[in-house]
């Protein structure tokens, strides 16, 4: 029997050695560029805070509205009144507070999700329009606090 040895093959052994060390920098531009960390992004102002109403938490969003009249993102109040707002405009900014339908209902207790908390109200409408809004905060460079107490 005659058997055939085929020659060794200098070539793929050096395309998986040079295409390994490409696949690797990739891999490691890849990570680079899509970063660590995974948590929300440090930002350049910060408000906290909890959202009352005649000392009961109250659920919906605050929304700051800058001297310019630019809105910042509306931030989520959980259900224990606690909220934060990230990078809302610098400044002289006027408050909104909507309820979860948009405000235009009633002040009356809401149940919210087990994860969110307890009982909560929804804030009186006149709290989602600037111009029935009384609330002002100055929005200052870095982290902030500002508790928002609601009337009837």
């Amino acid at each position: 029997m005659l058997s055939v040895s085929a020659p060794p093959c200098r070539r793929s052994r050096s395309f998986f050695r040079t295409g390994g060390v490409a696949l690797g920098l990739f891999a490691v531009l890849l990570v680079g560029a899509s970063g660590c960390g995974g948590g929300p992004k440090e930002s350049a102002n910060q408000v906290s805070g909890k959202v009352t109403l005649n000392g009961s938490p109250v659920s919906g969003n605050v929304i700051f509205v800058g001297p310019d009249g630019k809105q910042g993102m509306p931030a989520l109040i959980k259900g224990d009144g606690n909220y934060t707002a990230y990078d809302p405009p610098q400044g002289k900014c006027k408050v909104l507070v909507s309820g979860m339908g948009g405000g235009t209902g009633p002040a009356t207790p809401v149940k919210d999700a087990p994860a969110l908390g307890g009982q909560s109200v929804n804030p009186p409408p006149k709290y989602a329009d600037a111009k029935t809004s009384n609330l002002e905060f100055e929005v200052k460079p870095g982290k902030n606090t500002y508790n928002i107490e609601l009337s009837r």
